[in-house]
């Protein structure tokens, strides 16, 4: 039966496989002894690494004096490295839950006291992540013939992607590619991934260059807006029928519309968020409108920010009349009470 390791001994196990995964060269104590994390003599980490070998563990290739991992080594660090990230995805994913609750709870309450506020029509949408970068990725094996790659970004979203192979791949293998996308993409902005560093990438990862392709697929997911998942809440539509000339029997049913298929406003948020040089407040009259439904009003919107790149947009929508100083102060006093709000929940 093994014996179970004490943390110093794994952690030590850990510095061996990382060191010589970078280098392929055995490992010496000397070079153990620099990980900050350790803080203990070379002395003792020649010890630990004697019984490390007795163990089974590492082994000492006959022309040298440093350690290599055995296939148990590498067995014990595949897991444990599994374990701590499939514990930390679920830690982020429980946190994101229980944050997207408390958002929509806050961004439903903000549309109804902006409609309710200024007697307008009133939108905001949930808000969508942009300047993303990669936190970690995770290949794990789901059966002998498919993979599941785990992207995570450094704002906690998190995209799963299964991946065919063609045929099965070693815990090796898939430690490798860990560690090759690992090492090149942690902390690069997704929108700085080009098509030389995907092709390098490929070409590094030799015969398994589709498994990273798919991977940066997944990366690329990350970024994109979806149409279906973008949330957007309404208050106040019925407010535009105390105004006469938005009263109209058709432009009315447009409106009301426009509101509960919610499509348009989609089209606006999207508009909204590509003008990404005037992310302030915008004010959009009549013909201006980039949605056709709303040529006969006047929408005024503003560009919220919740930290971290994740940004949406506050939008009221009235006659061409409106009270323009009225609603451009309490779009702006909206916008500080928004980052008091999510300041607090962080």
């Amino acid at each position: 039966m093994d014996q179970v390791l004490d943390d110093r001994k794994k952690k030590i196990l850990k510095a061996i496989i990382k060191t010589y995964m970078e280098t392929g060269e055995p490992v010496g104590s000397r070079t153990i002894s620099k990980f900050a994390d350790l803080n203990v003599s070379s002395a003792t980490i020649r010890n630990e690494m004697s019984d490390l070998t007795d163990m089974g563990y590492i082994v000492q290739p006959h022309t040298s004096a440093g350690r290599i991992p055995s296939d148990k080594g590498y067995r014990l660090y595949v897991d444990e490295l599994m374990r701590e990230k499939e514990s930390e995805v679920q830690e982020i994913k429980d946190l994101m839950i229980e944050k997207t609750d408390k958002m929509d709870k806050m961004l439903k309450q903000v549309a109804k006291v902006l409609a309710s506020n200024t007697n307008y029509a009133t939108m905001i949408s949930v808000p969508q992540y942009s300047g993303s970068k990669i936190k970690f990725i995770q290949l794990s094996r789901v059966t002998p013939l498919q993979l599941v790659a785990v992207v995570v970004s450094d704002n906690n979203v998190i995209r799963n992607q299964i991946i065919d192979l063609d045929e099965e791949m070693d815990d090796q293998t898939i430690l490798k590619l860990n560690l090759l996308l690992n090492t090149n993409l942690n902390g690069v902005p997704i929108q700085d991934i080009n098509l030389g560093m995907i092709a390098r990438l490929k070409e590094q990862a030799g015969a398994h260059s589709s498994v990273v392709g798919t991977v940066l697929d997944a990366v690329a997911d990350t970024i994109q807006v979806d149409e279906d998942d973008m949330q957007i809440y309404t208050s106040g539509a019925t407010n535009i029928f105390k105004y006469p000339e938005l009263a109209d029997t058709s432009k009315a049913s447009e409106l009301i519309s426009a509101f509960e298929e919610k499509q348009d406003l989609v089209d606006l948020v999207k508009e909204r968020m590509s003008d990404t040089e005037n992310t302030g407040i915008q004010v959009y009259i009549g013909d201006e409108m980039p949605v056709q439904t709303m040529k006969d009003c006047s929408v005024v919107t503003a560009t919220y920010e919740l930290g971290k790149g994740l940004h949406g947009t506050i939008g009221i929508i009235g006659p061409k009349r409106m009270d323009y100083a009225n609603v451009v102060d309490s779009l702006k006093a909206l916008k500080v009470q928004l980052d008091e709000l999510i300041k607090k929940e962080s």
